[in-house]
């Protein structure tokens, strides 16, 4: 028997002499373990904080979408109701120079009133073109009072300025203006949707939309790259003549309707 512990002697001094060593082996796995797992809730954290980040920025998104879908359903139903009241000035004015006859003397005031009358529309209406179109109307003016066009003739060309208001507010295209910008005037490219929308670009590449505050129009430069970029794809799809569509762009998302 003694023979026998005597073999088994070395045995036993390895396994107390790697014992230890087996000890030391678990506990560095226990402490990678924990490092990782610390590494791993950091990580969660960061991850949960990003996805909380994004779910508020979503929401100041959609929030302010829809704050801008409202000012834009806002302008069409103002745009609408001048459309009416355009066609409602027409007719009547029409029936005032039916009710007056040819008489030439019996036109001017006529003219007059419906001189006036768009030249307060232009003013207020939507910032398309609207020196031109105050100096198409003045101009009128001026040659009634010089007599250079007899009362008939100036109440005709009255009646065509009265169509091409009612054809701004319908139309969608791209044009050219001088726009103030930033204490300038510059010659900028127009993309006009309507009587809902005007978007800009500028030779010196600057682009951006018109928006409203109060009774004053103001054009004003797209600072993000995302909503340079929706404003080019706008630009872009009317000059493949594409007038038709769904376009989402920095002041709010706009139909184009067939036929405009």
């Amino acid at each position: 028997m003694f023979n026998r512990i005597s073999r088994l002697a070395p045995f036993a001094l390895l396994a107390f002499a790697l014992a230890p060593a087996a000890a030391q082996d678990s506990q560095e796995s226990l402490d990678a373990l924990a490092e990782e797992l610390v590494s791993l809730r950091g990580q969660v954290e960061s991850l949960n904080t990003d996805l909380n980040r994004m779910q508020e920025q979503h929401r100041a998104e959609m929030n302010s979408l829809a704050a801008q879908k409202g000012d834009l359903e806002a302008t069409r139903r103002r745009e609408e109701l001048r459309i009416r009241q355009l066609e409602q000035d027409m007719e009547q004015n029409r029936e005032r120079a039916r009710e007056a006859g040819v008489a030439g003397e019996a036109l001017i005031p006529v003219a007059y009133a419906v001189i006036d009358g768009m030249e307060a529309r232009v003013r207020e209406g939507f910032p398309f073109k609207t020196e031109d179109r105050l100096t198409a109307l003045e101009e009128i003016r001026s040659q009634i009072d010089s007599g250079a066009i007899d009362p008939p003739r100036a109440i005709n060309r009255l009646w065509r300025l009265y169509e091409d208001e009612l054809r701004i507010t319908r139309d969608n295209g791209l044009y050219s203006q001088v726009i103030p910008l930033g204490g300038d005037r510059l010659l900028a490219d127009i993309a006009k949707i309507g009587a809902v929308a005007i978007y800009f670009q500028t030779r010196d590449g600057r682009s951006g939309f018109v928006t409203r505050a109060g009774d004053d129009w103001n054009f004003s430069v797209a600072e993000g790259g995302a909503d340079r970029e929706q404003i080019n794809a706008l630009f872009d799809s009317l000059k493949k003549q594409i007038r038709t569509g769904y376009f989402t762009l920095p002041n709010g998302s706009v139909r184009m309707e067939s036929g405009s």
